[in-house]
C-alpha cells in the first residue's frame, strides 16, 4: 500500500460517497486509476464495505448500552447465531477478562433493553450492563499517515 492508497482510504473513511473526480484531484491521478486502486483495495479485503452513519435517536432508538456476557466456551455455538439474529445488537466482540463477550446494543426504551438483558441472562448467564449517557468520540476510522503528514508524525513520537 502506497501513499496514494492511504490517501484514498483516509478520504473514503471521512466520506464513503466522495466522487472519483474529487479523489482524482486530491491524489493527482486519473479517475480510472482511482477506480482501479479502489477495486484492488476491495479485492485485497482492505476495504470491506461502505456504510451510512445513522443518528439512532432520530429513528426512535433512544437507549444505547454495552452488555458484557459471561459465557462458557460450549455456549458460543448457541450464542453467536442468537446475537446475529437480534437486529438491536450493533456489534458483538469476544474479549478477554471476566466477561467473554461485549455487545453494543440500541433499543427504543429501557424497558426493551431490560427485556433483552433478561433473555440473555436466562439463556446464557451472568451479564453486566452500562447504559451510554453521551459519546465523546463517535465511531471513526483510523487515519493512515503519509511521510509528509507532519501532524501524525508528532502523534507517533
Amino acid at each position: 500500500m502506497d501513499k496514494i492508497d492511504r490517501k484514498i482510504i483516509n478520504s473514503l473513511q471521512e466520506n464513503a460517497r466522495v466522487s472519483l473526480k474529487e479523489l482524482s484531484k486530491k491524489c493527482f491521478i486519473s479517475s480510472p486509476a482511482i477506480a482501479a486502486r479502489i477495486t484492488k483495495l476491495e479485492k485485497a479485503g482492505v476495504i470491506n464495505g461502505y456504510h451510512s452513519s445513522i443518528n439512532m435517536e432520530k429513528i426512535g432508538f433512544h437507549v444505547r448500552a454495552f452488555i458484557q456476557v459471561q459465557l462458557e466456551p460450549r455456549q458460543k455455538k448457541e450464542f453467536y447465531p442468537f446475537v446475529q439474529s437480534v437486529p438491536n445488537v450493533v456489534e458483538c466482540n469476544c474479549v478477554t477478562g471476566d466477561y467473554s463477550e461485549i455487545m453494543e446494543v440500541v433499543f427504543p426504551s429501557t424497558t426493551n433493553l431490560d427485556d433483552f438483558i433478561n433473555t440473555i441472562q436466562q439463556r446464557f448467564g451472568k451479564t453486566s450492563t452500562q447504559i451510554v449517557f453521551s459519546t465523546s468520540v463517535n465511531h471513526r476510522g483510523i487515519h493512515l499517515a503519509n511521510e509528509d503528514d507532519d501532524e501524525n508524525d508528532k502523534l507517533s513520537e
